[in-house]
């Protein structure tokens, strides 16, 4: 978790799949930013790591941003998510638990998504806090 990630791909098919997904990630990152209950740091976080191994010009432009380095950074190096971004994590977490529970999906299928969002949400509250201004609720 700490640390960059792997080097660059020398791979030429590799680092052409490593890219795009680098900019499909940086897209619906940047969305997140924008929409409503769609995440924006955690893809952001996928499209550093994709660039930095298919493209470093890319990933230095997307880890010095303005906006957007901080989290990503803070995360490299100390797995740290900011607190605003926890609790909204977690909240939407226990929204879409309290759905399914009140859903008619099988008894069995509500205990496992309990179990794998209590587990996600244990993750994402035990990270230390991160940068404070990483803009609008990621």
């Amino acid at each position: 978790m700490t640390g960059p990630p792997r080097p660059f791909s020398s791979s030429r098919p590799l680092r052409i799949a490593y890219f795009m997904g680098g900019v499909v990630c940086l897209g619906l990152g940047v969305a997140g930013y924008i929409l409503p209950l769609m995440p924006g740091t955690v893809f952001l976080i996928l499209a550093a790591a994709c660039f930095a191994r298919s493209s470093p010009v890319f990933e230095s432009w997307l880890v010095t941003h303005p906006r957007f380095g901080r989290s990503i950074l803070a995360w490299r190096q100390h797995g740290a998510i900011p607190r605003r971004v926890k609790f909204f994590a977690i909240g939407a977490m226990a929204f879409s638990f309290l759905l399914l529970v009140v859903s008619p999906s099988h008894v069995f299928m509500k205990w496992l998504a309990g179990l794998f969002l209590g587990g996600c949400a244990l993750f994402v509250g035990t990270r230390p806090d991160g940068p404070r201004d990483t803009g609008p609720m990621e």
